[in-house]
């Protein structure tokens, strides 16, 4: 079963899930016409596959670290550190160690 999304004015828990890492699941908090939080969660070793989105794209490291892959370059994030994607650019991201991310996509300009 999903899990609901949450609405206007609610309270969403972005700690590190810590030692509930192991077991979390990928899933979006929040998605309206305008925008979609999505709580990511990847363990070390496996990647999302090169794609792009519409919209701007801010990708935040909670826990662990990643690389990210654009059109240009490497870049690894780690724990409490943020990039910015333009709209459209190709990306890909792969687990160095076992991380969650805060991906925040514009779907709607």
């Amino acid at each position: 079963m999903a899990l609901p999304h949450a609405k206007p004015l609610d309270v969403i828990d972005m700690r590190p899930l810590g030692p509930q890492l192991a077991d979390a699941k990928t899933h979006s908090l929040i998605k309206t016409e305008k925008l979609q939080l999505v709580r990511i969660v990847l363990p070390a070793g496996h990647a999302l596959p090169e794609h792009s989105l519409p919209g701007e794209v801010t990708v935040q490291c909670l826990e662990g670290e990643i690389e990210l892959l654009t059109s240009t370059r490497s870049h690894q994030l780690q724990a409490e550190q943020v990039m910015l994607l333009p709209a459209a650019e190709r990306h890909s991201v792969r687990a160095l160690r076992d991380a969650s991310l805060l991906m925040t996509v514009l779907l709607a300009p």
